[in-house]
């Protein structure tokens, strides 16, 4: 087995990787939705989460709204780090137990964790190797504001308050570059497995679907 820790930028196409390396074989365990199992009203986190940020991120079901909230922490690295000292031990944890599970029923798989901050959280650490996923500032940009809808200075403010990709190349083992399209990405994200095939010998196949 060979686990991956999958990471980028918002807006550099982490999960289109993701979704290329579902499609050749490979198991995903995806941070975000681990994130929103985790916080549903009433739980744990959810009744953490409202003790800091207030009553006034629910939505009228009393579920967390991700866009009240994300607002929230992007302007506020303290609450920011706040957040994430309460989600990141308790996703890291999740996943690993999803880890587990898929071993055991298929021990010679490509495990995926794909999580924006897989490095900040030290989760980094535990996985085989670390692939990065980038693109130009511009291009980030420009894909924050068709898909999320946000104006340049919000997709500009959301940047600032990531770890800057450069800072992040210290820590991958492969890097790939996403500026162009769909089919290029695909491509060299087929590269790549067939590289880790070729270094990793029998550590994993791509086979279960």
């Amino acid at each position: 087995m060979l686990i991956m820790g999958l990471t980028g930028g918002i807006g550099a196409g982490k999960n289109s990787v993701a979704k290329f390396l579902e499609k050749l074989g490979a198991f995903i365990i995806d941070a975000d939705i681990t994130s929103r199992e985790l916080v549903k009203s009433g739980s744990c986190a959810w009744q953490e989460i409202v003790h800091v940020f207030g009553r006034e991120i629910l939505d009228e079901n009393g579920e967390i709204d991700r866009k009240k909230l994300g607002k929230a922490v992007f302007k506020n690295s303290e609450k920011r780090d706040a957040l994430n000292n309460i989600l990141h031990p308790k996703i890291i944890e999740e996943e690993w137990k999803k880890v587990s599970i898929i071993r055991e029923k298929n021990p010679n798989s490509l495990i995926v964790i794909n999580a924006a901050l897989l490095i900040e959280s030290g989760n980094y650490k535990d996985v085989d190797i670390v692939v990065l996923v980038t693109a130009k500032v511009d291009t980030m940009i420009e894909r924050m504001m068709m898909r999320d809808n946000f104006s340049k200075e919000e997709a500009m403010s959301r940047l600032n308050a990531q770890m800057p990709l450069k800072d992040k190349q210290k820590y991958a083992d492969y890097v790939i570059g996403n500026d162009g399209s769909l089919k290029e990405l695909g491509k060299k994200v087929w590269q790549l497995t067939t590289k880790l095939q070729n270094e990793y010998k029998n550590r994993f196949n791509l086979t279960h679907q």
